[in-house]
């Protein structure tokens, strides 16, 4: 278990390196935190409604679920008393005023109402389960209500908030893999796969291709089902709320900011179930692999990958110190899977004239790249630039495959 000792004294040591949260009990006054779920339609994510228990800096003051059955459970869970929990989100917003809500839902048609209700309550911040919304129009929308609140808002892509990412970034900077060539991004590839995998899952590799190689230029992509290419008919409404959707398998390729390549692919069912799920950037020099969820979160592998002779074939650990070097943030994955860095990053930034590390701005380039694989596949593989010009989803348009 962690100590609130062990990880300060961990930070310390880190901080050259990770300029990221570190908090002490004196450092802001608490802030008070409202959650919003649905049980049965997303309930409140990856544990959203629990990680503010284990931040200091908050104080949890309410619940809002449309399931009463739900709602009793999760204020017991909480330790709150029947007071706190609201059947309507709008009156929990009303009747608390809370600085901070929580978005928990999976289901992602909830988003964009609750945000926006949560941004004219005049709260201060938001922390929102993944992916951010439905749409590049909704994305927008978001947006500017954020800026004309001046609302902070968190989206839980939660390895964005990993300190080992600038250390990554150092390293290639440094030419440790040599001269960037391409980044391969693989979805999870269970029952999932295809378009789903790309929404739910690929959501996490979009967020972090974007940090390493910039916002896209372009998108090209095919989508099949079954092995042929998917049509307006193919499509029905998808899981947790994504809306119409259609693919059992994905193949995209964007052109970076950066000027290099980036590729995503799916396939349900495919080879051994999750072993894929990551982002390798690949150099002329050597390999990192980011592992998504899993810690450590990076190994580096030296020697031109394309050489297997040539090539180290030992993964070397990189830690928030280095490479090879032990990881001094005590219980890091514990802190990372908990939402703890990412909620600490967001309540630290409310007192700073920053973004969250993962910002809503971020989370609004990930959905439109995934919507761009969908227009590129319906324009027949068309090559698609950035900014989209169409903002909604291109499987409810009425031009596509024939």
């Amino acid at each position: 278990m962690l100590t609130r000792r062990g990880f300060f004294r961990g930070c310390t040591a880190a901080a050259a390196i990770y300029p990221g949260p570190c908090w002490t009990a004196q450092s802001t006054p608490k802030v008070r935190v409202a959650v919003i779920g649905h049980t049965g339609r997303g309930d409140y994510g990856h544990g959203l409604e629990k990680m503010w228990l284990g931040l200091p800096q908050a104080t949890l003051v309410g619940v809002a679920d449309a399931d009463a059955s739900g709602l009793s459970k999760t204020l017991k869970a909480l330790g709150l008393g029947t007071t706190a929990g609201f059947g309507d989100y709008r009156k929990l917003l009303e009747s608390l005023r809370p600085e901070v809500v929580a978005i928990g839902m999976r289901h992602i048609d909830q988003h964009y109402a609750v945000a926006l209700a949560a941004m004219e309550s005049k709260v201060r911040g938001i922390y929102m389960e993944k992916p951010f919304c439905r749409s590049p129009q909704e994305a927008d929308e978001l947006l500017a209500a954020a800026r004309k609140h001046q609302v902070k808002i968190a989206v839980a892509h939660r390895n964005r908030y990993h300190p080992v990412l600038p250390v990554l970034r150092k390293l290639i900077e440094d030419g440790a893999i040599g001269r960037v060539l391409e980044y391969r991004m693989r979805g999870k590839e269970d029952h999932r796969g295809g378009m789903l995998d790309l929404w739910v899952l690929g959501s996490h590799l979009m967020n972090l291709v974007n940090y390493f190689a910039g916002r896209p230029k372009s998108c090209s992509a095919l989508v099949l089902v079954d092995g042929r290419p998917a049509t307006l008919q193919d499509a029905s409404d998808g899981a947790e709320g994504i809306g119409r959707m259609a693919g059992n398998e994905v193949h995209a390729h964007y052109e970076m900011e950066n000027g290099l390549s980036a590729f995503f692919d799916s396939i349900a069912g495919a080879g051994t179930k999750t072993a894929g799920f990551g982002l390798q950037i690949i150099g002329a020099e050597g390999v990192i692999d980011l592992r998504i969820d899993r810690e450590p979160l990076a190994h580096l592998r030296s020697g031109n990958p394309f050489q297997p002779e040539a090539a180290d074939s030992r993964w070397i650990p990189v830690s928030s110190r280095g490479v090879g070097q032990p990881e001094v943030l005590e219980d890091l994955g514990k802190r990372v899977a908990n939402h703890w860095l990412a909620g600490e990053d967001l309540l630290q930034s409310l007192t700073e004239s920053r973004s969250p590390l993962c910002s809503a701005d971020e989370a609004a380039t990930t959905i439109e790249m995934i919507t761009a694989v969908s227009a590129s596949h319906l324009q027949h593989g068309a090559r698609i630039s950035w900014p989209l010009v169409s903002r909604t989803n291109p499987w409810d348009e009425s031009s596509g495959v024939d």
